[in-house]
C-alpha cells in the first residue's frame, strides 16, 4: 500500500476561467461532445458565479465565470489578463489534508486550505497550491462521495451532445517564460514527487525560425503527465513567446485528449466546427520509411492531416486544433496511443513549421 500523502489517482477535473460559462458549455458540449452533468449559480444559491460542469469517459471540464465584474474578482482578474484559460488541474487523493500539508512542508505555496463538505453525497475535501502562473492544483479527496461537487444541482436529461469518442486527459502542457522551465521541473519533482520521463531540446524542437525546450514530467503511476515549456533563442518569436505574450504569463498551452479510434473522432470534431492544423502532403510520402508498419491506412491520415511517430514501445497518432478562443492560446490535442509513451517528437519540426504557418497568418511570427 503506497502511504505518500502525494500519491495521486487521477486527474479528477480541470477548472477553465471564462467569461460566460453557459455559453462555454455549449460549445464544448457541441464540439467536443463532453455532456453537462451538473450546475452551479443563482439557482442553486451560489451569488457570485456560475459553474457548469462538463465530462464524457474520464474528462471532466469544469467552466466558471464569475456573476458581475465585482462578485468574484479574482475570476474576473485571471479573465481580463488571461481571457478564457485554464486556473485549476484538480488531483484525486485519498486524504487532501495529508496532501496539502505535505506539499506545502516541502514548499508549495497555499492557495486555500483543506475545506471540507459535508451534503447528502457524503463527505468532499478541497486544497489547493499554486503553481506556474495563475494556474493552480487543488487536491480533491472524495472516497465514498456520490455526488459531483459540492453545492452542484445534477442536470436531468442533458441536451444531446456528439460521440466524438473522446476517453480520458493523456497530459497537459504548461508553457512558462524563458529560463524558468527548470524551476517548476524542480517544483513537481521536489514538492509533487515527479519524475522526469523525458527532455527536448532546442535541437529537437526547432525550425530555421523558432526553437523551444521541454522537459516531461510524470506522476509515479505514470497517469498524470505534464510537459513543461520554454522558449529558446530563434530568430523570430516562437509559439511559446506568441503564447506568453496574449495570455500574459505562464498557464496551460494545451490539453492531450485519447480516443481510441483518432478517425472517427477527428472526423466528429470537424463535422461539429474543430479546426486542425495542417502539414504538407510531402509529410505523408516519406511517413512509412520513418515509422514503419501501422494499423491505420495511411491516405486516410493524410486526409484528415494525423500525424504519427513511434518509439520502442509502439506508434501513436495526433494531431492539434487551432486555438480554442480569439486569442493565440488554449488548444487541444487529439491522440491514440499503441504502445507508444513518447510525445511525437519524430513531428515536431513539420507541427512547428505548421505552427508558424498559422503565427505568420496572425502577424506575431
Amino acid at each position: 500500500m503506497n502511504t505518500d500523502p502525494l500519491a495521486f489517482h487521477s486527474i479528477d477535473h480541470v477548472e477553465f476561467y471564462v467569461s460566460n460559462a453557459r455559453q462555454a458549455a455549449h460549445f464544448y458540449r457541441s464540439t467536443l461532445g463532453l455532456v453537462p452533468l451538473a450546475y452551479a449559480g443563482l439557482e442553486t444559491g451560489v451569488r457570485d458565479r456560475a459553474s457548469w460542469l462538463l465530462g464524457r469517459g474520464h474528462v471532466r471540464f469544469l467552466l466558471t465565470s464569475p456573476l458581475t465584474p465585482d462578485s468574484a474578482p479574482e475570476i474576473s482578474r485571471h479573465i481580463e489578463r488571461h481571457g478564457d484559460g485554464v486556473k485549476d488541474i484538480a488531483l484525486r487523493v485519498s486524504n487532501a489534508q495529508a496532501a496539502y500539508e505535505e506539499a506545502v512542508r516541502r514548499g508549495a505555496k497555499s492557495v486555500q486550505e483543506p475545506t471540507e463538505f459535508e451534503d447528502g453525497h457524503g463527505r468532499f475535501v478541497r486544497a489547493s497550491i499554486a503553481t506556474y502562473g495563475d494556474t493552480i492544483h487543488s487536491f480533491i479527496e472524495r472516497e465514498g462521495y456520490k455526488g459531483t461537487l459540492p453545492g452542484f444541482r445534477n442536470i436531468e436529461n442533458p441536451p444531446s451532445a456528439p460521440d466524438t469518442g473522446i476517453a480520458a486527459i493523456d497530459h497537459i502542457v504548461g508553457n512558462v517564460e524563458l529560463g524558468h522551465m527548470d524551476e517548476w521541473v524542480g517544483f513537481y519533482r521536489d514538492v509533487m514527487g515527479f519524475s522526469q520521463l523525458t527532455h527536448f531540446t532546442d535541437q529537437a524542437i526547432s525550425t530555421d525560425y523558432t526553437a523551444l525546450m521541454s522537459k516531461v514530467m510524470q506522476n509515479g503511476s505514470g497517469r498524470i503527465k505534464f510537459p513543461i515549456n520554454e522558449p529558446a533563442e530563434g530568430k523570430r518569436k516562437s509559439q511559446i513567446d506568441e503564447y506568453l505574450s496574449f495570455y500574459g504569463g505562464p498557464g496551460v498551452q494545451h490539453i492531450a485528449l485519447a480516443t481510441k479510434d483518432i478517425v472517427a473522432t477527428v472526423d466528429a470534431l470537424k463535422t461539429a466546427g474543430i479546426d486542425f492544423l495542417r502539414v504538407p502532403e510531402a509529410y505523408y510520402t516519406e511517413l512509412p520509411a520513418r515509422v514503419g508498419p501501422i494499423d491505420e491506412n495511411v491516405e486516410e491520415l493524410a486526409k484528415r492531416g494525423i500525424l504519427v511517430d513511434r518509439d520502442d514501445e509502439g506508434y501513436l497518432l495526433q494531431i492539434f486544433s487551432q486555438p480554442m478562443q480569439d486569442r493565440p492560446t488554449l488548444f487541444f490535442e487529439v491522440i491514440r496511443r499503441h504502445g507508444c509513451k513518447g510525445f511525437g517528437v519524430g513531428n515536431f519540426k513539420a507541427l512547428f513549421e505548421a505552427i508558424e504557418r498559422e503565427q505568420a497568418l496572425r502577424g506575431n511570427l
